[in-house]
């Protein structure tokens, strides 16, 4: 039963307006059979009204037939939408969770797909029309104003337009900032009820949730806005943040890992173009700290969203970096988090307003971090083609970044072969095969695509590095991938003939697809090729290059390396031969054997100068080197 022992802060209300503290069986006598009733979302779900809603229904059997339940998400036991309720509640979501997933699938609950930025503009325009909206809320303040707390979302638009409204006054909800306020002389009832608010319990990110985090730390810059999800990977992504300075939020969901990021200084909005020095948010789901975090913190405002969410809004927050997830991503780019196929899992939400946000806003970046399988390692997240019957929620052109375990992929401006390459590389490696074979028949990618299997194959990620040149030049060094084929197309296409000459000793200038693609479909454990790269306007370009072969009969490997014409004189050809002996030596290997022209005076020097002991063949112009290792 609902407690009668009013706070101080509530009788004085109860006095001055005794129709609104009635009892629940007078109160919920006003609900009738037909009425759309809106339950509020998430840990902000009032437990006490939904469990006495039930508890009237039980008693009044007849008393609720054919109403319609209007919610986002529930986190509560839902009884509402189990079967034996079935004539009294029809549950109608604007997003599925695993609460109600069953009934949906089941037909007994109904799903609405809506980008949830839409929603509010449902109830005001009528077209879902709310007829008692069931809301918590915090204790009124001296002027009778009550503060929706963690969960304002579509609440506030669902409580403005209802014809009638219960309130769950709770003295744990915290009171918090913003659009959040309904002054109680706008509510039709008060139902008195202190209790816990609903947590949410994040699964601990394992080490494939971590890879993806640091993957997407890389891309996170300083001063960025983020708008991050809920999960173990957006977990570990907050994680990885901390070295991070300047960052705002402009998100749907604040959760406990954005409060601790708050807290150690990292988030400070003070970069953001819109609502500067605050965090803006929907709605929370958390812990209590976090909840006592929020209270009075006017550091933090959430909105409805109609504000958070609209696209139009995020476009205009410079930097927006949108963070989400996905049950499946298709070798064009296309990607579905709201079904399996057929089967309904969770919604359209609000991911598809704040990638589409962050595609409009100056310098934004949309990021999709996708475990690369799911059902134990049985079903591979990246496919050719999104399931037959599954909702596609992003399109080909929504997505800048996909991110797995096994790297980073970057779609936006690329073509269809580009991006299926960029995808199969950041699929996991047991997979792979079958996707290259798939996108070939497709033909989404070369009919003659060269492509090594198993362990020679996988991208060794460990041997990435950044170096500083003599010459004080920053630049990464990383191995070949699979899909770097542009890259390196770019690469020999820029070097000047004669460059190409010197490297290649022959006059051909031609970079064509079977020649390139031996540069990268390599088998790591034979051959290495490392590529010397930097950013420029946003986008990795390759300035050198250095490969070896390995010689069995010689247990040594033949070494090249090119650096761009703009690009020499800094170091970078040290720096590469240096990092190639490195690994050479780390396997074991010998020495180098080389082939340079006689009038490439550099290269020679570059060769006697890195302490080898040089032996060489001068023969019709070209040097044949053998250059063994000292101990």
């Amino acid at each position: 039963m609902l407690s009668r022992d009013l706070h101080p802060q509530l009788a004085e209300f109860a006095k001055r307006y005794p129709e609104k503290f009635l009892f629940e069986n007078a109160i919920f006598s006003h609900i009738h059979p037909g009425n759309r009733i809106f339950i509020g979302t998430g840990c902000g779900e009032p437990q006490c009204l939904v469990q006495t809603l039930i508890r009237y229904v039980q008693s009044h059997p007849k008393a609720f037939v054919d109403a319609e339940l209007l919610q986002v998400w529930t986190l509560g036991v839902a009884p509402y939408s189990d079967e034996k309720f079935r004539d009294a509640f029809r549950h109608n979501s604007f997003f599925i969770g695993s609460n109600t997933r069953d009934a949906v699938n089941r037909g007994l609950a109904d799903y609405t797909p809506i980008f949830l930025s839409q929603v509010p503009a449902l109830f005001t325009s009528k077209l879902v029309p709310v007829d008692v909206a069931l809301i918590q809320t915090s204790l009124p303040d001296a002027h009778g104003f009550m503060s929706l707390g963690i969960s304002v979302d579509i609440v506030k638009a669902a409580a403005e337009n209802a014809s009638l409204v219960i309130a769950q006054v709770n003295a744990d909800m915290p009171r918090i900032h913003g659009d959040t306020f309904l002054n109680i002389k706008d509510v039709h009832f008060v139902l008195p009820c202190n209790e816990p608010l609903l947590e949410f319990k994040p699964v601990v990110a394992d080490e494939i949730a971590e890879r993806i985090g640091r993957y997407v730390a890389r891309i996170v810059q300083d001063g960025d806005t983020i708008q991050v999800g809920y999960g173990s990977i957006p977990n570990a992504i907050l994680q990885h943040l901390r070295d991070k300075k300047h960052l705002g939020v402009h998100t749907e969901l604040l959760t406990d890992g954005i409060v601790e990021l708050m807290q150690a200084g990292v988030i400070d909005n003070s970069k953001k173009d819109l609502n500067r020095g605050k965090t803006v948010a929907a709605f929370c789901m958390g812990k209590r700290e976090t909840y006592q975090y929020l209270h009075d913190n006017p550091a933090i405002e959430f909105r409805q969203v109609n504000y958070t969410n609209n696209p139009t809004v995020l476009a205009r927050q410079r930097c927006m970096t949108a963070i989400n997830s996905a049950l499946e991503v298709d070798l064009t780019g296309q990607a579905t988090a709201e079904s399996i196929g057929e089967v309904f899992y969770s919604g359209i939400g609000g991911q598809a307003d704040f990638m589409r946000g962050a595609i409009l806003s100056p310098g934004g970046k949309t990021i999709l971090a996708v475990q690369s399988t799911a059902e134990n390692g049985t079903i591979s997240r990246i496919v050719p083609f999104v399931k037959e019957g599954a909702g596609v929620t992003l399109g080909r052109g929504d997505i800048h970044y996909v991110v797995s375990e096994y790297g980073i992929a970057y779609l936006h401006g690329k073509n269809i072969r580009e991006r299926a390459m960029d995808l199969i590389s950041i699929a996991h490696p047991s997979f792979r095969p079958g996707l290259i074979e798939e996108a070939k028949r497709r033909s989404l990618i070369y009919q003659d695509q060269l492509f090594i299997t198993g362990e020679g194959g996988e991208y060794p990620e460990h041997l990435e590095m950044w170096r500083t040149t003599k010459k004080e030049f920053t630049v990464f060094f990383r191995p070949v991938r699979l899909n770097d084929e542009h890259l390196l197309k770019d690469f020999f296409y820029t070097l000047t003939n004669d460059s190409m000459y010197h490297r290649f000793i022959s006059s051909r200038t031609d970079m064509p697809h079977a020649r390139l693609q031996q540069f990268v479909a390599i088998d790591y454990r034979r051959e290495m090729v490392i590529l010397a790269t930097v950013e420029q306007d946003g986008k990795e370009i390759a300035v050198g290059m250095g490969q070896y072969l390995i010689d069995d009969r010689s247990h040594s490997a033949e070494v090249a390396f090119v650096v761009l014409d703009g690009y020499q004189g800094k170091g970078i050809g040290w720096e590469l031969l240096d990092y190639l002996t490195f690994l050479a030596r780390k396997r074991g290997l010998l020495g180098f054997t080389a082939t340079v022209l006689q009038d490439n005076r550099r290269m020679l020097h570059l060769f006697e100068s890195m302490g080898f002991i040089v032996e060489k063949r001068l023969e019709s112009g070209v040097y044949e080197l053998k250059m063994s290792f000292r101990d």
